[in-house]
Order: C-alpha cells, then structure tokens, then sequence
C-alpha cells in the first residue's frame, strides 16, 4: 500500500502526518498490517526533519493506532 501524504501550506508538521496516517487507517486505505513507511523514507519523501516523522509516528502507536517494531519499517 503506497501512502500518499501532502504537506503543501502546513504549518502542524509532525500533526499533519499524524493525521493523514490516521485518516488513512480510518478510511480503511491501511488495513492492520499494511507497514508504514520507515521514518527515515518518509522525512525524505516529505523533505523534513526525521524528527517530524518520529513525533507523528510515536504519537500514533501510544494511542494504539499503529505498532512500533525497530528495523521492520
């Protein structure tokens, strides 16, 4: 599955990740599985700070949305 994230006239970084990841779940266009994007891809993909990308993702698994596994993507 291929995530699809748009960061054009932003200023909530980090919480615009959050929240396109977790429409995405929501919507079902992530279905339990599906991994996401390594944050290190995805800083690079979105031309930001890894540092965005972690808050967003950390931010998602503590409220249980996705599952963190170091090295699995």
């Amino acid at each position: 599955m291929e995530l699809h994230v748009s960061l054009v006239g932003r200023k909530d970084l980090s919480g615009e990740i959050y929240r396109q990841v977790q429409r995405a779940i929501l919507d079902g266009r992530l279905r339990p599985g599906d991994p996401l994007p390594p944050s290190r891809e995805m800083a690079r993909l979105l031309s930001v700070a890894r540092t965005t990308v972690v808050v967003a993702y950390d931010r998602l698994a503590a409220e249980g949305a996705v599952t963190a596994r170091a090295g699995a993507g």
